[in-house]
């Protein structure tokens, strides 16, 4: 097989079909689920592809441009399918029930697992392990495609998108929604995402607030929440017990890596995921990755965007037209960036331009993006605000930076 992507979502899509529509010809899609389209599936909300489509569409009507175009180009598909194993020399071990335990040998590999969500062990949550303790993800796709509702009222902890999506749709599905109670000064969630899901639906957010204990034997009977001081500690005499059948975790997102790691793929310790360059391809030669593999994205556009860049770097590579000798020059988070994506560019790989993905450390307003290697800047941008929650995506000539064989730095500085 000349290239396998592993994961049918909108990074895996769009993947699968740059390399094809670079005339790679025997192309597959490796996904788990029963059906092509990731977590894409159980978003019936719209606000997806106006980025790429111009036009609100939900995230079902989104993913089927790509599946329809998919079953159109003839890629091959294992639905059903479990990655077990992914060897050095491009090996993929993989099982589902029809055929078994299968060997495929590869030229390219895009990894386009997603991400995952916290869960309650990861937020050192006390008490025991009763029915009704559930993340947002879960809690979403019980209601829109399984079509149960999990609990009458509810606390949500996290201030995640997926979470105030879902304070919205469990409201319309007359579960009442106590509050969300979130444990930084700031909340995690788009600005559009808690003016539509909480601020139209009367639904309180509580910030430097936490859940401290949950309550309940086999079912959830009540939570108590706390306000947090500039530690995190919670604050005695801030306690107060709230009576509810459904806890809602919505603590953020993971990259999903165990796939990379297990192939020793060099690991960004802020973005969680691989180390890639200006084509995505990782520290392991060949093997590419994409979308909320690499880091955790907002909109699902950049995720397919990241995706069609896998796509044809791995054309490329097997084309033997990717540079593979030229060293790497580094692209480095200045003042209040968190991480930038790519991490390392090889100058005669790029395109007509760069595309960079960063995050900023804290809110900051007039604000301007500002890029400089060897002290010439190659990228000034103004934005009137610039939040954590909200990825900053930006384009630089590349003509500005292949003067120079030295570092790139990214900051956010004030306006």
């Amino acid at each position: 097989m000349d290239v396998v992507v592993v994961g049918g979502g909108p990074a895996g899509l769009a993947a699968a079909l740059e390399a094809k529509k670079h005339h790679i010809e025997k192309v597959m899609i490796i996904e788990r689920d029963v059906e092509l389209g990731g977590i894409l599936n159980q978003c019936i909300h719209d606000g997806f592809g106006l980025h790429r489509f111009g036009k609100r569409l939900s995230g079902c009507e989104y993913a089927d441009n790509f599946i329809v175009d998919v079953e159109e180009e003839n890629i091959d598909v294992k639905l059903g399918t479990i990655v077990l194993e992914i060897t050095k020399d491009k090996v993929i071990y993989a099982m589902n029930e029809r055929e078994g335990l299968m060997k495929i040998q590869c030229g390219a590999i895009i990894l386009a697992m997603g991400c995952r969500e916290r869960t309650r062990s990861q937020v050192f949550l006390w008490g025991t392990r009763p029915c009704g303790v559930l993340t947002a993800g879960t809690v979403q796709r019980y209601i829109n495609i399984e079509g149960y509702l999990p609990g009458k009222k509810a606390v949500i902890l996290g201030s995640g998108d997926i979470g105030l999506i879902m304070a919205r749709r469990m409201t319309l599905e007359g579960i009442k929604v106590e509050g969300v109670y979130e444990l930084m000064k700031t909340p995690g969630g788009l600005t559009r995402n808690i003016c539509q899901c909480l601020n139209d639906y009367d639904i309180p957010m509580h910030l430097a607030t936490t859940v401290i204990r949950i309550h309940g034997a086999k079912k959830l009977e009540g939570v108590t929440v706390a306000k947090v001081d500039e530690n995190r500690n919670p604050i005695k005499g801030t306690e107060r017990y709230i009576e509810c059948d459904l806890l809602v975790l919505a603590v953020g997102l993971i990259p999903e890596n165990e796939l990379s790691r297990q192939l020793e793929v060099e690991i960004d310790p802020r973005t969680k995921g691989p180390i890639v360059d200006e084509s995505f391809m990782t520290s392991e030669e060949g093997v590419f990755a994409a979308g909320n593999v690499v880091t955790v994205f907002d909109l699902v556009d950049y995720v397919s965007i990241t995706g069609e860049i896998a796509g044809r770097g791995a054309a490329k590579y097997l084309n033997g037209t990717l540079n593979l000798k030229e060293k790497y020059q580094s692209i480095i988070p200045g003042d209040n960036v968190n991480f930038v994506v790519p991490q390392i560019i090889r100058k005669e790989n790029l395109e007509e331009t760069l595309p960079i993905y960063f995050r900023v450390k804290e809110q900051q307003k007039k604000a301007k993006v500002v890029g400089k290697i060897d002290g010439e800047i190659c990228l000034s941008k103004n934005h009137v605000v610039v939040l954590p929650p909200e990825m900053i995506v930006e384009e630089i000539n590349s003509e500005k930076i292949k003067s120079s064989n030295n570092e790139l730095i990214v900051s956010v500085k004030v306006g």
